[in-house]
């Protein structure tokens, strides 16, 4: 089937206005479940509250999601353009080799229940999660100087906007062994821009707008967290919340209704192919770089209904970098050049099969394909492509799990997964001791380089160094950017792509317009 047929058999992503429906009568989950929320209450008129579906009381805990925000206070937050913005912390200073920082917090910040915040807040909860039973940060040293003063020491200063803070003088008696079955967490006392209002157990949790909020109190007057399960994306078609959050494969569903947007939070990773730069079908760069020009990523982004707004690119940058737009530019997609390549490196189709040959060898090899997020369906374009330059590729899934494993053994030929940028994974992937066949000695040395200093503007450099480095070798074939969906109520206003694309983390800058067009 040609790429052409392939794009004819998805629909397209329309973004078209529409009429604003929603309900926010929150049915219980379970039979007997209690406290449905009736629209008759004053407190949940329309015009003041949306409801976010979250899979369950998990979600809420401060792990993979953001909606610790909600109720907790960072050091600083990292806006839109990849600056630090303060929170709890007025000011900071680093030392010249960046990994002390001393940070003067706010005055007058008070916990929901009316005690000061102080440093020995922010030095309770860095001990906290460094705990053994805990486990969640390590090396991270904090010194209260005085009670509006401390002093951190860590390897990167990721704790400023990556940490929301604790009260200490409601959780320093509780077991670290149970952090995560607290019921603080049900029952949060934070300072953030909302408070918590109840909790309502396999149904929901309620905060509304905190009157003592350092900051710009909401313009959403209160949230509710309505605990769905797997099926975020069915409430909201039924009106019964105005975000939720989804993967690629949901996209198709919702791409033709008027009352949802979505919006897609992109980040310096991706979704791409690694290859086995040692195998003897990729060893020669010539080849992956023909591979790479073979691929339509951009039509990739329309098959997949993606916005066009996200980032495509050849190369590893950081958070900052993403943030402020400095992308490295992509290979462009040239078949032709690739056919090119392909024959300079000795692959040609001898005998008319449509399958390149070499020595007697034709070009065919198994894809391992990681399950889930979008990638088997990016697998089954990218083998049309690849078929029309002469390659054949066999698509071979597997779980999620069990491709980490192959990305840290090497166990494959290509492997379609999730392709990260942070240090740790350059160093893992591509640093002096990977497991994946590649050898480049000065990408070693710039991958040894970022491991010893924390200083930001030397890591954008060491970067932007390391870029050069893999377009040359492309050992990786980046395909798109690594995304999250969210699906939204069109009279939630203020989120965009892709950087402001986040609902439990922008809630408090974000408006309700009920006529929205």
């Amino acid at each position: 089937m040609s790429v052409g047929a392939l794009i004819r058999r998805l629909p397209r992503s329309m973004r078209v206005p529409g009429a604003v429906v929603t309900a926010l009568c929150l049915m219980p989950l379970l039979v007997g479940a209690a406290a449905c929320v009736r629209s008759e209450d004053p407190a949940f008129a329309r015009g003041s509250t949306v409801v976010m579906a979250v899979p369950d009381v998990e979600a809420v805990k401060p792990d993979d999601w953001d909606l610790d925000l909600l109720t907790f206070l960072q050091l600083a937050k990292q806006n839109e353009r990849g600056e630090l913005e303060g929170q709890l912390a007025a000011s900071w200073e680093p030392t010249p080799d960046h990994r002390e920082y001393t940070f003067h917090l706010r005055t007058g910040l008070r916990w929901n229940d009316g005690v000061p915040v102080t440093a020995h807040d922010v030095k309770f909860t860095l001990d906290l999660l460094g705990h053994p039973d805990v486990g969640e940060y390590a090396g991270i040293e904090a010194t209260v100087v005085d009670d509006s003063t401390v002093r951190i020491r860590a390897a990167n200063p990721g704790y400023m906007a990556d940490i929301t803070y604790f009260p200490r003088h409601l959780l320093e008696e509780l077991d670290p062994k149970r952090f995560w079955q607290w019921d603080f967490w049900t029952h949060p006392v934070g300072n953030g821009p909302y408070r918590f209002v109840r909790y309502v157990p396999e149904t929901l949790m309620e905060f509304e707008a905190n009157p003592d909020y350092f900051g710009t109190k909401p313009r959403i007057e209160r949230v509710i967290l309505k605990f769905v399960g797997e099926a975020g994306l069915t409430e909201l078609l039924a009106g019964n919340v105005d975000i939720a959050a989804g993967d690629l494969t949901q996209i198709p569903r919702i791409a033709k209704d008027p009352r949802f947007r979505l919006y897609v939070h992109g980040s310096p990773g991706g979704r791409g192919i690694y290859w086995r730069t040692d195998h003897p079908l990729f060893s020669d760069p010539r080849v992956r770089h023909a591979l790479t020009l073979s691929v339509n990523r951009p039509e990739l982004l329309e098959l997949l209904n993606l916005p066009d707004a996200l980032a495509i690119t050849d190369g590893v940058f950081t958070g900052r970098q993403f943030r402020r737009g400095e992308w490295p530019e992509p290979l462009p997609y040239d078949p032709e050049q690739a056919r090119a390549l392909l024959a300079a490196a000795g692959w040609v189709d001898r005998d008319g099969d449509g399958v390149r040959e070499k020595d007697g060898q034709p070009f065919r090899f198994s894809a391992t394909v990681r399950q889930g997020n979008g990638i088997p369906e990016l697998a089954v374009y990218v083998q049309e492509f690849f078929r029309q330059v002469g390659v054949h590729m066999e698509i071979q899934p597997v779980d999620a799990a069990l491709s980490w494993d192959k990305l840290k053994t090497g166990d494959f030929e290509a492997l379609f997964m999730v392709v990260q940028s942070g240090v740790s994974a350059q160093l893992r992937d591509f640093g002096r001791e990977n497991h994946l066949g590649y050898n480049n000695p000065e990408a070693f040395a710039v991958i040894d380089s970022l491991q010893v200093t924390a200083d930001p503007g030397e890591i954008d450099r060491l970067y932007l160094r390391l870029t050069e480095i893999y377009r040359a070798d492309m050992q990786v074939t980046r395909l798109i950017p690594w995304s999250t969906a969210w699906f939204v109520h069109r009279r939630v206003q203020g989120m965009s792509t892709p950087f402001r694309a986040e609902p439990d983390t922008y809630m408090e800058e974000l408006w309700i317009e009920e006529d929205s067009n």
